[in-house]
């Protein structure tokens, strides 16, 4: 049999970011990254799926046999990891991503002054987005910890699977996990709104249920945090709007308009010298930005950004330069993202 074990021990000497197995091909890792192989050679078809049961509780296999796709979390050597098991080509493949064992502090992920601030709101929506694997959930998690530290609040949150584990400070924290505690983000939301909660965490919003109960819960008077896989405010107010109908675009757009709070956007750079650095645009919402999504006009949201620094925004590009200019990237860095930038979208 396959033990798995083994590639989750060497992803922890090698401080990789995550680990990816599939049968037919050679393991490899994701070091400050890039991918590295660290067998010389594949895994046979029918030993990834053996080897990972081993680790499953028979819920969780039975819920894979069905869905054919599952996240979990897993433990090895004290190390916890967010798991997606899949099928490709009739195969078994596994992603796995390495979560630190406590929430990082704002200083070691260089949470921006305005996130800080964010945290002190008492209602309204924020979102975090970005790709996979840029740290939304690390972002959320910090901004968790400042209000269970600094506050007095009942936070659940909703999660798919549960990432960090928060013990109680000021705050009392109550965490459900999809497939374990709870069926889907609407459904659990629709719960969570009877068990007297202050900020709620939602993991993702991908559907149009669960766009729906985010909203009410912003609108009922609580925080609330989730995340979207979008690359930009403006990219993230559109996605919104359009998981709706047409006939129902325009009243989500006034809706997102009254309660959006902001849109942090992330993505990973490398560092000079080795290391990855987070790059943020920040989108926050006033009455002119508010305009704009009831409007339904999103392409004039970036060139407002640019001229709306004092009011704690920044775009993508801005913030890329920032880093370049500071000597965190490269010029070969931050020219690439800037051609990135001028070929994609009038969105940055």
């Amino acid at each position: 049999m396959l033990e798995i074990s083994n590639y989750f021990k060497k992803a922890i000497e090698q401080k990789a970011s995550d680990l990816h197995l599939v049968e037919g091909s050679i393991p490899s890792l994701r070091v400050a990254g890039n991918l590295v192989k660290v067998d010389d050679k594949p895994i046979r078809k029918g030993e990834l799926k053996e080897g990972v049961f081993k680790y499953l509780d028979n819920h969780e296999q039975e819920r894979f046999e069905r869905k054919r796709d599952i996240d979990v979390s897993l433990t090895f050597f004290e190390i916890s990891f967010r798991v997606n098991i899949h099928y490709q080509e009739g195969r078994v493949g596994l992603a796995a991503r390495l979560v630190p064992d406590k929430v990082p502090s704002p200083q070691e992920i260089n949470l921006d002054e305005m996130l800080y601030k964010l945290t002190h709101l008492r209602d309204g929506l924020i979102l975090v987005t970005g790709p996979a694997g840029v740290g939304k959930s690390t972002t959320l998690a910090v901004m968790l910890d400042i209000i269970n530290q600094e506050r007095a609040s009942h936070i659940i949150t909703i999660e798919d699977p549960i990432e960090y584990t928060f013990q109680d400070k000021k705050s009392i924290v109550e965490q459900r996990q999809l497939g374990r505690d709870t069926h889907s983000f609407s459904s659990a939301l629709k719960y969570v709104l009877r068990q007297d909660p202050n900020v709620i965490m939602v993991g993702e919003m991908r559907d149009a249920e669960t766009v729906a109960a985010v909203l009410n819960a912003a609108k009922t008077g609580h925080l609330v945090l989730s995340t979207l896989h979008t690359s930009t405010a403006a990219e993230t107010i559109e996605r919104i709007i359009d998981f709706y109908p047409a006939e129902y675009q325009s009243m989500i757009a006034h809706q997102l308009a009254s309660l959006l709070r902001a849109v942090v956007s992330q993505q990973l750079l490398p560092k000079i010298g080795g290391g990855q650095v987070c790059a943020r645009e920040i989108l926050i919402n006033n009455n002119a930005i508010a305009n704009i999504i009831r409007s339904m006009q999103m392409e004039q949201i970036n060139s407002f950004m640019q001229t709306s620094k004092s009011q704690g925004m920044i775009t993508m590009n801005k913030y890329v330069e920032f880093l370049y200019r500071k000597g965190i990237i490269s010029k070969e860095t931050y020219d690439n993202r800037k051609r990135d930038i001028d070929n994609k979208s009038v969105y940055y």
